[in-house]
C-alpha cells in the first residue's frame, strides 16, 4: 500500500511522495533532483537566468532564420532586458482594450504584480521548462512563450493572483475576464497554482476560486475544476503534485486528487482520488489490481504525460 499525503489536511502526517522537478532559487537559477530528466539544451546549468538566456538565444536564431519575423521577435523578446519585462509587454499587447485599457497602463499593472511576487516569476520559468520537456510539439521555449495560449493564460492568472492576494480585486478580475475572452481559459484569480504546470491546448479549461493545484501538474483541454451547487467557502478541488488530468474531465467539489494520480479523459470526479491511482468514468472510479508504487518525481504522470491507465489501485 503506497503512502499518500493529504497536504490540505493537517490531521494527516504521511510523507509526500513527490516534489517539484525544478526548484527555482530567488535569483532564478534552479536545481533539479538527481536523475531528473532534463533537456540538454540548457537544462541544469549553474549561474544566471538560464531559462531567459536560452529563450533569448532561441529568439535570435529564429529571427536569423526568418528575417521577415525579425521585427516581431525584436518587439516581443529581443528588445527586453528580462523575462518579466518581455512577458508583461507580450500579455499587455494581447489583453489591452483599445480606447479603454491602454497597453502601457496594462503593462505597468502586470510588471508591478510580477515584481512584487518573485514566486510567480519562478513558477513562470518552471512552466516554460514543463512545456519544452513534456510537449513533443514544443521544440523551443520561445515558441511556448509566443504562441501557446495555455502558457499565456496561466501567466495572466499568476499576475491576477498576485493582485488578488494584495486585495486589489478589480484589476485581478479584469485580468481574469480578458484572459478568458482572449485565450478561452477561465481561471479565478483566487485559485492557487504551483510551478511546472502544463495547460496543453488549454481551450475550455475552467478553474474555480478555491482550487489548489500542486507542482508538475499537466491538464489538457476542456478540464473543469469546479464547485457543486451554490455553496460558498472552500468548494473547489485540491490537486496534488505530479497529477495528470485528461481532456474533458470534470473534478467537482472540494475533493482531493492525490499526488501522482491520473484522471482519465471525460471522467467526472465527485470523490477523492488516492495518490497514484487512475480514475475513469462517470462517476469516476479507481481502476487497477495492484498497490501503487511510490514514484520518483520524474516518473509522475504529470511529468511523463503517460495517459494509458495504470494497473494499480490504492
Amino acid at each position: 500500500m503506497a503512502a499518500c499525503v493529504d497536504k490540505w489536511n493537517p490531521a494527516y502526517s504521511c510523507h509526500r511522495i513527490s516534489r517539484s522537478i525544478y526548484r527555482f532559487m530567488p535569483d532564478c537559477t534552479f536545481t533539479a533532483p538527481a536523475g531528473a530528466a532534463v533537456n540538454g539544451n540548457g537544462g541544469c546549468c549553474n549561474g544566471g537566468d538560464e531559462v531567459w538566456e536560452e529563450l533569448y538565444a532561441e529568439a535570435q536564431a529564429d529571427a536569423q532564420d526568418e528575417p521577415l519575423l525579425g521585427m516581431f521577435y525584436s518587439e516581443l523578446v529581443l528588445s527586453h532586458p528580462s523575462l518579466e519585462a518581455a512577458l508583461a509587454a507580450h500579455l499587455s499587447a494581447k489583453l489591452c482594450i483599445p480606447g479603454a485599457l491602454p497597453q502601457d497602463a496594462l503593462r505597468d499593472i502586470l510588471a508591478g504584480a510580477l515584481a512584487a511576487h518573485p514566486e510567480a516569476s519562478q513558477h513562470t520559468r518552471a512552466d516554460l521548462l514543463a512545456a519544452r520537456d513534456r510537449d513533443p510539439a514544443c521544440a523551443k521555449m520561445v515558441h511556448c512563450f509566443l504562441y501557446y495560449k495555455g502558457f499565456l493564460a496561466l501567466q495572466a492568472h499568476r499576475a491576477a493572483h498576485a493582485l488578488w492576494s494584495e486585495g486589489r480585486r478589480p484589476p485581478a478580475l479584469l485580468l481574469q475576464s480578458r484572459a478568458s475572452e482572449v485565450f478561452g481559459v477561465d481561471i479565478h484569480p483566487g485559485a492557487r497554482i504551483g510551478g511546472g504546470i502544463l495547460l496543453d491546448h488549454a481551450t475550455g479549461v475552467v478553474i474555480g476560486e478555491t482550487a489548489v493545484i500542486g507542482d508538475d501538474v499537466s491538464i489538457l483541454h476542456g478540464v473543469t475544476l469546479g464547485g457543486t451547487g451554490k455553496a460558498c467557502g472552500d468548494r473547489h478541488p485540491k490537486v496534488g503534485d505530479g497529477v495528470l488530468i485528461g481532456a474533458g474531465a470534470s473534478v467537482l467539489g472540494n475533493v482531493r486528487i492525490g499526488d501522482g494520480a491520473k484522471v482519465g479523459a471525460g471522467a467526472v470526479v465527485l470523490r477523492d482520488v488516492a495518490c497514484g491511482a487512475t480514475a475513469v468514468g462517470n462517476p469516476a472510479k479507481p481502476i487497477g489490481k495492484k498497490a501503487a508504487p511510490s514514484l520518483r518525481p520524474e516518473e509522475q504522470p504529470g511529468v511523463t504525460m503517460e495517459q494509458r491507465w495504470s494497473d494499480y489501485v490504492i
